[in-house]
């Protein structure tokens, strides 16, 4: 008890005081049960079928492991999808305004043909050979999957927890807000007593609205975080105009700010077709 006594005055002249950005709770903070969140999540998934967005995109490569991150120069285009697995992405040359490079998948394959540097390729959009690194690994399925969260598939399982992320202040950028989450793991069908993580949906409760999708391999490595933010409203389906992925293991990422958005407007099949250049060597990719 002596020692307790006397704690303060002893180490009195030891403490430090630093100050700490200071938070304040959310304005707005809404609940709702694992059922509701899942029909949300459905719901916003089912109601797009088509997509076509006008975009700007600003890709990079590197990070701690190099020690340094290149940026590109940010590439104009568009981005065409089709449910279910339909993807066209067609960027222009920065000033110039000609093709730099056209992508195109209709599911397993996907196709690549870039003009400027005369290259065409072909191969497999589930995944990059392993020698393969930056933007070269990159594929469709990675844009897909980022654009759209989906929900629960056959036999999957889920959890909900909950956390708190803390975030700049829409009002005042010097402040921050500490705001409530939904956290949703969506696993696969459980194998025995063991169930690998897919997917993990984080849900801001200010919105009630995704801000963040985690997806993962088969090891239990997170292979793409996609970030979610500028929400707009085409009529009752909301859609984030600013969406950030990232790729932890292939070390790049894609920032794609939508500036014109068109949702569930026919699209014809010739717009998910792409014919290489007679006599251009195709080379094939895994």
């Amino acid at each position: 008890m002596g020692l307790v006594t006397l704690a303060p005055a002893l180490t009195g002249c030891l403490t430090h005081i630093r100050t700490v950005p200071k938070t304040r709770p959310a304005e707005v903070v809404m609940s709702a049960t694992l059922d509701q969140l899942l029909t949300h999540v459905e719901a916003r998934y089912n109601a797009i079928q088509t997509l076509n967005a006008t975009v700007e995109i600003l890709a990079s490569e590197g990070g701690a492991r190099q020690g340094q991150i290149k940026e590109f120069p940010s590439f104009s285009g568009y981005i065409l999808l089709r449910r279910p697995e339909d993807l066209n992405v067609l960027l222009k040359v920065p000033v110039l305004g000609s093709q730099a490079l056209d992508m195109v998948s209709t599911g397993k394959t996907w196709k690549l043909w870039s003009p400027p540097k005369h290259l065409a390729m072909t191969g497999n959009s589930e995944g990059a050979d392993t020698s393969q690194h930056g933007l070269e690994s990159l594929r469709t399925k990675i844009i897909f999957d980022s654009f759209l969260v989906r929900g629960l598939g056959p036999d999957q399982i889920v959890d909900r927890t909950q956390d708190t992320r803390v975030i700049p202040d829409p009002k005042d950028k010097k402040q921050l807000v500490e705001e409530p989450d939904y956290e949703l793991t969506i696993l696969e069908p459980p194998q025995g007593k063991t169930a690998h993580t897919l997917r993990v949906i984080h849900i801001g409760r200010s919105t009630l609205l995704p801000y963040q999708q985690d997806i993962y391999d088969g090891d239990g490595n997170v292979v793409t975080q996609a970030y979610y933010s500028n929400y707009q409203y085409f009529g009752n389906v909301p859609f984030p105009m600013k969406i950030e992925i990232k790729r932890p293991q292939d070390q790049y990422g894609l920032a794609i700010t939508i500036t014109k958005l068109a949702l569930n407007q026919k699209l014809e099949d010739d717009q998910f077709e792409l014919k290489f250049p007679e006599g251009v060597p195709v080379k094939t990719m895994n």
